[in-house]
């Protein structure tokens, strides 16, 4: 995954990946529930509005988004075809792959670090 590299102190990389597929599937629950939204950025980048901190587990819009989208996550293909639907532009898979992303549930967005 890609996100396996914030490990905690004396954590493993295997319960670090345990850790993340929980984050991701209480994430896949509260998509489909629509308690998180996704927000589409002017150049076609993907956040995740409503997604707390205590429920990511450092797990980054980004990271998440990537890692479902390689799972063919049908919560968050819905989410997203929501989004296109409501916001009027689609997501572009370039922008996502560069890593742009917010830290404010899409109000302002990061070239990537």
């Amino acid at each position: 995954m890609p996100c396996d590299t914030n490990l905690k102190p004396n954590q493993s990389l295997t319960a670090r990946g345990v850790e993340i597929k929980r984050a991701l599937t209480r994430l896949e629950a509260a998509l489909t529930a629509n308690q998180v939204k996704v927000k589409i950025g002017p150049n076609g980048a993907v956040a995740l509005d409503g997604w707390k901190p205590d429920e990511r587990d450092g797990v980054s819009d980004v990271c998440a988004i990537r890692t479902l989208t390689s799972e063919n996550s049908w919560p968050l293909r819905q989410a997203i075809a929501r989004a296109e639907a409501q916001q009027g532009r689609k997501v572009n898979p370039h922008a996502v792959a560069a890593g742009i992303h917010s830290h404010d549930g899409g109000k302002n967005w990061d070239k990537g670090h």
